[in-house]
């Protein structure tokens, strides 16, 4: 299981939004290239980047992101806004290493199993409230449940699955394991748990789930409610291997 930082992007800061609200955002620095160097000094092989202003359709962060990719030599996903091949071929150019795709899942399946075959990087980005999947930035319903959508991603490529429990995001309430080791289940694809992690002992839980691969955390890292480099030494096996995810 890999520890994975998150990076949220907002006008070029690093925030953290509560339950996906860009009107309760929290701004935690200026400098995200400085904060993505400092996750990797702590020892994170992988750092999570979510593009704001891009899935909101109010611009992008594409610079920032291209200045982190030159300043980390950890692997990099990154979600937000991706929404086009244009998308994809911008930041794979760009060295993303891993493309996480939301609303283009919903919305055009078919495109987004072209861009899996092609990049051989993304991930679907499966985010839900009560169990039902939100697009658009979490602004708007889709059609479908969690664990449909997640059993289709499958069948379109992806190596694995970003999921988010909307309710929990930014909460520090406690991350939803049910609901994302029955996502892994139902969908057969390893998952990765975003959203409610509030205390070291969140990891532990998590780490005792064998479908969860990797935990995303933010706010409670950065309101410094464990030490990363810690967690990092304690519930990320040595060894782990995340090439094919």
């Amino acid at each position: 299981m890999l520890i994975i930082p998150a990076i949220d992007l907002l006008k070029g800061a690093c925030v953290r939004l509560v339950q996906g609200d860009y009107a309760r955002a929290t701004v935690y620095g200026d400098d995200p290239v400085e904060v993505a160097r400092g996750f990797e000094r702590s020892g994170a092989r992988r750092i999570h980047l979510v593009d704001l202003d891009a899935a909101r359709g109010s611009g992008s962060n594409r610079g920032v992101i291209a200045r982190i990719r030159a300043a980390v030599g950890c692997l990099l996903e990154v979600g937000g806004g991706v929404r086009s091949e244009a998308d994809v071929e911008e930041l794979v150019a760009a060295g993303v290493d891993r493309i996480v795709v939301g609303t283009a899942l919903a919305r055009q399946p078919e495109e987004v199993a072209r861009w899996a075959r092609t990049s051989g990087r993304i991930l679907a980005g499966i985010d839900a409230r009560d169990g039902r999947v939100k697009i658009a930035g979490w602004e708007s319903d889709s059609d479908f449940s969690d664990v449909e959508l997640a059993r289709s991603a499958k069948g379109y490529g992806v190596l694995a699955i970003v999921y988010t429990d909307i309710a929990r995001d930014g909460t520090l309430s406690g991350p939803s394991l049910e609901a994302t080791v029955r996502v892994g289940r139902e969908s057969g694809l390893p998952v990765i748990l975003s959203g409610g992690i509030h205390e070291e002992n969140d990891f532990a839980a998590a780490a005792r789930c064998p479908e969860i691969v990797g935990v995303i955390t933010g706010k409670a890292l950065y309101e410094g409610r464990f030490e990363l480099a810690r967690v990092i030494r304690q519930y990320q096996k040595a060894g782990t291997e995340d090439g094919s995810w």
